[in-house]
């Protein structure tokens, strides 16, 4: 239907123009979207609640998890990208923690709402 025939209906336009300037660029709306897909994955969520406890390696975190260390090293890319894990080296062993409180707290809201 073309814009200029299509009646739109408004119950409180102070609201809807107060909201337009608060409203996040698309752009980060965009990132937001794609932040909440990564979570959108239960091996990656399985992956983040193992970190939630625990910093471990990718062979710890394939055994406890039952997956080959390929598929494991292939979701912490993922969540290394994404900036929901980060890494450290010691020697040839590569440990992984969640990259800050915010992750913890996604998880933790994530896991209260479920409970509910």
């Amino acid at each position: 239907m073309p814009a200029e025939k299509m009646e739109l209906l408004c119950a409180n336009s102070e609201a809807v123009e107060k909201l337009t300037a608060l409203m996040p660029p698309d752009e980060q709306l965009y990132d937001l979207a794609e932040l909440f897909k990564v979570f959108g994955d239960s091996t990656r969520i399985r992956i983040l609640y193992a970190l939630f406890e625990s910093e471990l390696c990718v062979g710890d975190l394939a055994q406890l998890l039952g997956l080959t260390p390929t598929a494991c090293s292939h979701q912490l890319r993922v969540l290394k990208n994404n900036k929901l894990v980060r890494f450290r080296r010691e020697g040839k062993i590569v440990f992984y923690s969640l990259s800050d409180d915010h992750v913890r707290s996604i998880l933790e809201m994530g896991m209260e709402h479920v409970e509910e």
